[in-house]
Formats: C-alpha cells, structure tokens, sequence
C-alpha cells in the first residue's frame, strides 16, 4: 500500500469525556479535518469547490472501529488513503495512531453533491485526474 497522507493533531481538553479520554465521535471529527487537509494537498479547498463550482461532499457511509484510547494533549496522526474512487464517490480509508499504536480505523465514501439541487454529481475532472495519479487505487 503507498504511503497515505498524514496530517497530525494534538488532544485537547475539549475533545475528551470526564475520564480525559477522546469521546468517540470526535474521531469522525479528527477523520473529517485529514480529509480535509488531503484535498487541500491535491489542490482543492471544500468552499472553493462550492463557489466556483456548484459542488460539495456529503458522508454517504462510515464504518469506524475504535482500538485504544486516545488521552489529552496526545499527538496523534491521522492517515488518509484513498481505496477506491467512483464517477461522483470517493472511498477512504483512514487510522488515527499515536506513533504505531492504532487507536481508531475508519473506511468512509465521501459523495459530490450539486449544491443546489443536493443530487449526486461527477467530481470535477480536475480532481478525478489527481486521484486516479494516486498508486495502487482501484476505480
């Protein structure tokens, strides 16, 4: 498998539950903000996309299993690869991990939307063309 994208986060206070441990939804946020930062590093940003192009992602479907925990002021990083792109989906599959420890898996399909209308859209070609230059990814 190529080496996916990393972005790296630290735990605060606010993302923990009484215990000092990372509520387990906040890693769908952590998950969202590497998504994120990944399509920034192909050259798209989510509300550009959307002025310029009518376009958003949506969640269509998450599957997350939670390992170990993750504690306050932990850095953490968050792996993005993608496993799969459709016409208008794209499938990721994602770990939160503290050095080699997985705390938290994740596979995601992201679909692009019309803005107005919230029907299924074709990503933009542009981005199409970046994600098929990706290794090892199955269309």
């Amino acid at each position: 498998m190529p080496k996916p994208f990393t972005w790296t986060i630290r735990v605060y206070y606010e993302d923990t539950d009484t215990c000092g441990i990372v509520y387990y939804a906040n890693y769908l946020k952590f998950f969202e903000r590497a998504r994120t930062e990944w399509l920034r590093s192909v050259g798209f940003e989510q509300q550009k996309m959307a002025d310029e192009l009518g376009l958003r992602f949506v969640i269509a479907r998450v599957e997350c299993d939670f390992k170990q925990p993750a504690r306050l002021d932990d850095v953490i990083e968050l792996d993005v690869h993608v496993a799969r792109v459709g016409s208008a989906s794209i499938v990721f599959e994602q770990t939160a991990r503290r050095g080699a420890v997985s705390l938290a898996s994740a596979r995601v399909r992201v679909g692009c939307i019309e803005s107005n209308t919230l029907t299924p859209a074709p990503l933009p070609p542009l981005l199409l063309a970046e994600v098929e230059q990706l290794p090892q990814l199955q269309t």
